[in-house]
């Protein structure tokens, strides 16, 4: 026989029965309450979320049917009433009783599906964070031949399931009573269910109420009429301080109607941070889902805040953020080309507006023009950067200067702002934020404009030779100069420049400071990396100390016959020089600023005692 019979004739094994999966409900519950849910008082939105899908339901098949919903807190109890679907004793089986299943799924309410603002079927759930019992009693309006029904659960993960007399509820609808857990009763009092029901349902369609008091409150603020801009513009301002806490510069509609969007971007009155991530509130079909969302404008949006309303952006599991998808791609698009849209308004026709904005928050226009070349077009005669003549947008300062010069590094543009000043140089200040790139970007969006970045050689180029024969009559004392400096891999060379005022400047470039690093680590560095660090030295120019040839300090130093004395004064020059670029002192410029004050204390001492 061969194997293959064999196995044939052995036989088969009896097909294990299939298991449920068993539900620890306190564990459930506890990871819904430190882990999915921020805070306890989500579950209020649950219950007002679940009465107005309900209501949604009922109105899918019933559009005269009533809407509201009403919520009654006792001492350590909340009662939630809604004039909903409702259910029967076959739904609340299938679907009270089942985690994870949602009523959203039930036969009969797809067409309505996209209505509801729950989409998990977590539902009443979440309750237990603040609850140790709930209590439901329902009756269908789908069914009305069918009895009421009360669902009785408990957090140890038990429940009861009885039908009711008629008159337990004789209207369609739900009624879900809570009985505060230990420690919680303060989530279940009037004051903070009133609170939170307005802070969730304030947009709500239905009539909304705790008590007597009224939840929503609708129109929303950017769909009200009001009998100018100007009443309007103070009612938002208004809206704005209730809801975020500050009075905004402006409000910037947001109306994107594919996108079924309506709400309102305040600008902030106060420069923040572009890393600082802004929070939004954001509602879904008038329920609020978040007021932390993040990703919901483009990153240089970062100077104003959102309020809106959606119907299309799809929640994450937890509703209380958005879940990122080609949607919300499309939406913070759309929402960005509105903002773009109100800078080119402000640009064109209210220019004092705009020069208050960009007062605050020109670092988030200058991030969204590096990318966009028709924003960067329309702000040019309106951005400020830091120019030796002064502050200037980019259109001024080109018409001035037929070469846009411009340094990367605010250090560089200390070194070399005074001197290119008056020598008549124009120079920007490119070492800010987003300020390079957007001068070495100008000539595509201004053709003919001419942008040279500024270096050491440059500078040294627009000061003024000096004579041969000056230069070599004092080449002594060039050379102990040089001498002096060396170690410290810095030339000097002789220039005669203005301002008087300034006896020496130090110029140097990045290479020349990469050059410096590269040579105080090989210096540091034991044996190995010296030799590696050694095979890396590049070519690159040395710093270099500029004299001044027309200051009078500079003078009376060349014409010294001491060459100690010398060499104390041309260390001063240079520490004097690095303290006024404003440099980060190494170790060795340090110690020579030291060395070099205390020489020239010694030597006028000395000298007043030989006098």
């Amino acid at each position: 026989m061969d194997s293959q019979t064999s196995q044939s004739s052995q036989p088969s094994l009896p097909s294990p029965s299939p298991r449920t999966f068993q539900v620890d409900l306190r564990g459930l519950v506890d990871l819904l309450s430190h882990h999915l849910y921020s805070s306890p008082k989500v579950y209020l939105r649950e219950l007002l979320q679940n009465a107005v899908d309900a209501i949604t339901a009922r109105r899918a098949v019933e559009p005269d049917a009533p809407a509201l919903v009403r919520l009654f807190a006792e001492p350590g109890a909340l009662h939630v009433e809604d004039s909903g679907v409702g259910l029967t004793e076959a739904d609340v089986h299938d679907l009270l009783a089942t985690i994870g299943r949602s009523s959203k799924r039930a036969e009969g309410l797809q067409e309505a599906r996209s209505d509801f603002l729950g989409q998990f079927g977590i539902g009443l759930l979440a309750c237990f964070v603040v609850a140790e019992r709930i209590r439901v009693v329902s009756r269908s309006a789908r069914t009305p031949d069918a009895a009421p029904v009360e669902w009785t659960a408990a957090d140890d993960g038990s429940y009861t399931v009885r039908t009711l007399p008629d008159d337990a509820r004789p209207e369609p609808g739900t009624t879900v009573h809570l009985v505060a857990r230990v420690g919680a009763a303060e989530w279940l009092a009037e004051d903070r269910v009133l609170a939170l029901a307005r802070d969730f349902g304030s947009l709500l369609p239905y009539d909304v109420r705790v008590g007597e008091e009224a939840v929503t409150d609708l129109p929303a603020p950017w769909d009200r009429p009001y009998p100018s801009p100007a009443a309007r513009r103070v009612a938002l301002g208004r809206h704005c301080h209730d809801l975020f806490g500050f009075t905004p510069l402006d409000a910037i509609e947001l109306d994107v109607p594919l996108a079924g969007i309506r709400g309102v971007a305040y600008v902030l009155p106060s420069a923040v941070s572009p890393a600082q991530r802004a929070g939004h509130r954001v509602h879904l079909k008038g329920m609020l889902l978040t007021e932390r969302a993040e990703q919901l404008l483009p990153d240089w949006a970062f100077f104003v805040r959102c309020v809106l309303d959606t119907d299309s952006l799809r929640p994450t599991a937890s509703r209380e953020a958005l879940y990122e998808d080609e949607t919300l791609a499309a939406v913070r698009e759309a929402l960005g080309e509105r903002i773009r849209s109100w800078l080119a308004g402000l640009a064109a026709g209210d220019p004092e507006r705009l020069a208050a904005f960009l007062a605050v928050h020109h670092l988030g226009v200058k991030s969204l023009a590096r990318h966009d070349r028709e924003m960067l077009r329309t702000m040019l005669p309106w951005l400020p950067f830091e120019t030796t003549d002064g502050r200037l947008s980019l259109e001024e300062f080109a018409r001035r200067h037929p070469v846009v010069h411009f340094t990367r590094t605010v250090e560089e543009y200390r070194q070399v702002a005074p001197i290119a000043s008056a020598q008549g140089v124009g120079v920007i200040n490119g070492g800010y934020t987003y300020d390079s790139e957007l001068v070495e970007a100008l000539p595509s969006v201004r053709p003919g404009t001419v942008v040279a970045e500024l270096d050491a050689d440059t500078v040294t180029a627009h000061l003024d030779a000096v004579d041969p024969a000056v230069e070599l009559a004092l080449a002594g004392f060039l050379a102990a100069a040089r001498a002096k400096l060396d170690p410290l891999g810095c030339d000097v060379v002789l220039r005669a420049f203005h301002p008087l005022s300034v006896p020496a400047l130090h110029l140097d470039d990045r290479a020349a400071r990469h050059e410096q690093a590269r040579a105080q680590a090989e210096e540091e560095a034991d044996d190995l990396w010296a030799g590696i660090l050694g095979s890396l030295r590049g070519e690159a120019p040395r710093a270099r100390l500029v004299l001044n040839h027309l200051s009078p300090l500079i003078r009376r130093i060349g014409s010294l016959g001491e060459p100690e004395l010398i060499g104390t004064a041309v260390e001063s020059l240079y520490g004097q020089a690095l303290l006024m670029a404003q440099r980060p002192l190494r170790p060795a410029d340090s110690a020579l600023l030291n060395r070099a004050f205390i020489g020239l204390l010694e030597w006028a001492t000395n000298g007043e005692g030989d006098r």
